[in-house]
């Protein structure tokens, strides 16, 4: 890696407080009451930091937040996790219900709930809770919160739209230093641990891929980096984020190692006007997959359809792949403050790959980018 410039920004946003929880899991439950369900059940995870600021370990030991209209927010935990969870930023707007070691944490939980009723609950909430939970309660029944709420945690608030354009911002630092530093005779992996390095310079606490596909490791849009030995003719993909903040960053840039022949620059100049088209589609009121047709048809039309082998976009937030999707037969509208990311690419099977992606806001007239690098094809050494 090239110097150490400072990071972007200046200062850190004001915290998350009390009253801002409290909002947020009075939403969930008043959201779950109106989608017929008796309230909203959440294990550790990110549902649980979004809705209390709380992150305890995921152990076998129950931690499960309760949520229902008409009711005050209850955390079961355990008695030794106590203190912790009463240190939260959210938990002056909820009840602890502890239990200790030897006592059945189900019971515990169930006598919160109606004996009867339909629950959403966090997709990553354990097996074996959920079937503790059901076990003592046999007549309830649960579904999945992405599934009964996909959109709970879709439409960020301007704290959060601060914090995803901090988090977009030091990503696009990190592609600035990245373009600069050597690819030719170094292996991916070697790339990939400088784009580690940058984002936590810039300020990302959690980094969760870094992306570096090479040649025809670019056709493979997920690629692991490896230990391919980047070569001067190569196209290199390289997608990568994380979490700054507590909200996440994920761009994709696609570069070549020297000069580019004829067709790797038409199929990145096509990728590019496919991103263009949807970003350009994104507005209040259009559907979903709207933005996915936008993007899709300018690569189907020059003939590679089938080559863009996935969705074109996924929400981000606490999490760095979270509803809203943009892909075909997802008919829910935009909304001013959702967030997500758009990212065509066509993947030449043994010969390259390419991908562009921006995370893009929606507002009050159509989009923003939260990601500002040049989207044109960069020549690296």
């Amino acid at each position: 890696m090239t110097g150490t410039p400072a990071p972007p920004g200046t200062g850190d946003p004001a915290p998350f407080t009390a009253a801002d929880y409290a909002a947020r899991m009075r939403r969930a439950a008043r959201s779950a009451a109106d989608a017929g369900l008796d309230g909203v059940l959440v294990a550790p995870g990110p549902d649980l930091v979004w809705l209390t600021g709380y992150r305890p370990a995921e152990t076998e030991r129950l931690t499960l937040l309760v949520l229902r209209a008409g009711h005050d927010p209850v955390l079961v935990v355990p008695t030794l996790e106590a203190p912790d969870a009463a240190e939260a930023a959210g938990a002056p707007a909820l009840t602890l219900r502890d239990w200790t070691d030897g006592k059945d944490p189900y019971e515990a939980a169930a006598t919160l709930l109606d004996r009867s009723g339909r629950f959403g609950i966090s997709d990553n909430a354990w097996a074996m809770h959920l079937l503790g939970l059901s076990g003592r309660l046999p007549g309830t029944h649960y579904v999945a919160l992405t599934e009964a709420l996909p959109m709970l945690r879709a439409v960020k608030d301007a704290a959060e739209l601060e914090r995803l354009a901090a988090a977009g911002e030091a990503a696009d630092a990190t592609f600035e230093e990245i373009r600069k530093v050597p690819f030719a005779g170094r292996r991916e992996t070697d790339v990939a641990a400088d784009l580690a390095g940058l984002l936590r310079q810039f300020g990302h606490s959690q980094v969760d891929f870094t992306v570096v596909g090479s040649g025809p490791n670019g056709a493979n849009p997920h690629h692991e980096a490896g230990d391919r030995v980047i070569e001067r003719g190569d196209m290199v993909v390289l997608d990568f984020g994380g979490l700054k903040h507590g909200y996440g960053s994920d761009t994709s840039r696609t570069v070549h190692v020297g000069e580019p022949d004829e067709e790797e620059r038409k199929v990145h100049d096509l990728v590019r006007a496919a991103q263009e088209a949807g970003f350009r589609a994104v507005r209040p009121g259009v559907a979903c997959q709207d933005v996915d047709r936008a993007a899709r048809a300018v690569i189907a039309d020059a003939g590679y359809g089938d080559r863009f082998i996935h969705r074109t976009g996924h929400g981000i937030g606490v999490t760095t792949h979270e509803p809203p999707y943009m892909i075909e037969g997802e008919q829910r509208a935009l909304v001013p403050g959702m967030c997500f990311s758009v990212e065509p690419g066509v993947y030449l099977p043994g010969r390259f790959g390419v991908r562009i992606e921006d995370i893009v806001t929606v507002t009050d007239d159509g989009g923003r980018r939260l990601n500002n690098t040049s989207r044109e094809l960069v020549i690296v050494d």
